[in-house]
């Protein structure tokens, strides 16, 4: 097989270096979604080449095994054992982190569910921890908001306001989905986990820059955010969206400047390694089913 078969399992590491910068400019949601599309097509690309480094063991198991030395048969020399078994190991690892991921967020949003019955579209514990989340929704029902007191208790009118803009425009946009694809990118390649903090705290800008266009002012929202997160600090919610978010202090600063420009050229990076990806995938699977052929 060709070096082609080992390159995208590296192939992440220039989107991880890349990723905070490209997270600190411009408008945070075409760069979500960049981010994650890309980081989505890293990790398939990877697990698949573990997933054909791993099968060409099969060729020291019979009937295959006995091809290896035909005096009459010059079979293509498939990658050493010791390389297919790492391989192997290494899928075994990423599928059993991207479950314990799935479980994890699929088990805290069941509890936060089970919390009450939303109306129209907010629940509101009467809890003394200051907390407030965007619950996703499910197929036979929406996503709402769940606030506790204690966090209402904390704000005022207006920075309330806030807040409800910015988890409603997280349940608006989405942002669960984006979060959780970046979360299995990370968890099947482990290069790009810095991929995946920028994506959470991207989502937590889009949100932000959605509630400051709401109300209509930005040091209202920047006085929200940091209020919120100091006050809902260590709440331990788990794997959910929330006005505490990640990197509060740049997400302030980011809302005390103007609003930020779209930027689409810093983009050009992750597209173009996008369609490297896909290329070098595609040779090494072409690599792969002539190996295939020649031993079946």
């Amino acid at each position: 097989m060709t070096i082609s078969v080992y390159l995208p399992l590296i192939l992440a590491l220039p989107l991880a270096v890349a990723a905070r910068r490209i997270a600190a400019r411009g408008a945070p949601g075409p760069a979500a979604w960049t981010l994650t599309a890309t980081a989505v097509l890293a990790a398939a690309a990877s697990t698949w080449s573990l997933v054909m480094l791993a099968l060409t063991m099969l060729d020291d198991l019979p009937p295959l095994a006995a091809l290896d030395d035909h005096p009459t048969l010059e079979l293509p020399e498939p990658v050493p054992g010791a390389v297919a078994l790492l391989a192997g190991l290494l899928l075994i690892c990423g599928t059993l982190r991207l479950a314990a991921d799935v479980h994890r967020r699929v088990g805290t949003n069941r509890r936060l569910r089970a919390i009450g019955e939303p109306i129209h579209d907010l629940v509101i514990a009467d809890w003394s921890a200051p907390m407030a989340v965007a619950v996703p929704g499910t197929a036979r029902s929406p996503g709402h908001l769940l606030v506790t007191t204690g966090i209402l208790r904390l704000l005022s009118t207006d920075e309330r306001q806030v807040v409800f803009a910015h988890e409603r425009a997280h349940l608006a946009h989405r942002h669960h989905r984006l979060t959780a694809a970046a979360a299995a990118a990370a968890a099947l390649n482990p290069l790009l986990i810095p991929v995946r903090t920028a994506v959470e705290f991207l989502v937590e800008r889009w949100a932000d820059e959605d509630a400051a266009a709401d109300v209509g002012d930005r040091d209202l929202t920047a006085q929200a955010v940091a209020r919120a997160t100091l006050a809902a600090s260590g709440s331990g919610a788990g794997p959910v969206l929330s006005i505490g978010g990640s990197a509060a202090v740049q997400r302030v600063q980011a809302l005390i400047r103007p609003t930020p420009a779209p930027l689409r050229r810093r983009l050009a990076g992750p597209a173009l390694l996008a369609a490297t990806i896909v290329a070098v995938a595609a040779a090494a699977t072409e690599a792969f089913v002539d190996l295939a052929r020649a031993w079946l």
